[in-house]
């Protein structure tokens, strides 16, 4: 299991979350085509991150070619807070907020087929 993260990226974890939506449970190569072709402004980060999970795994000695996105969770981060000048001298909050993207990667075991056998024949008396 190979971990990546995203701190503090500038966008709002409700529209990162919906490209993160589209990566979970898919392979690597699956993933990084599908965020290729999305016009998401997090799918150009979220391909980057998923690249250097990639490379965290080869530091490990980690295969990579089985390699498929187990995890993929975005989080709100830290909000920066600013005023826009309002009427009469008030002043309206604008928060701007960000992102935690953490990013879990696992090896897909490939299955055996599993043996066929005959079924057992009844004894008779």
């Amino acid at each position: 299991m190979v971990t990546a993260s995203l701190t503090n990226y500038r966008q709002s974890p409700r529209k990162v979350r919906l490209v993160a939506s589209l990566i979970k449970g898919k392979s690597v190569p699956e993933a990084l085509n599908m965020l290729s072709v999305t016009v998401k402004r997090s799918s150009d980060p979220l391909a980057k991150l998923i690249n250097s999970a990639v490379a965290n795994a080869k530091d490990r000695g980690v295969s990579t070619e089985n390699l498929y996105i187990k995890e993929c969770t975005v989080n709100q981060g830290l909000t920066m807070k600013r005023f826009m000048p309002g009427a009469r001298g008030t002043g309206f909050p604008i928060l701007k907020k960000t992102s935690h993207v953490k990013l879990v990667l696992d090896a897909r075991v490939a299955k055996k087929p599993a043996a066929k056998t005959k079924p057992a024949k009844a004894a008779t008396k």
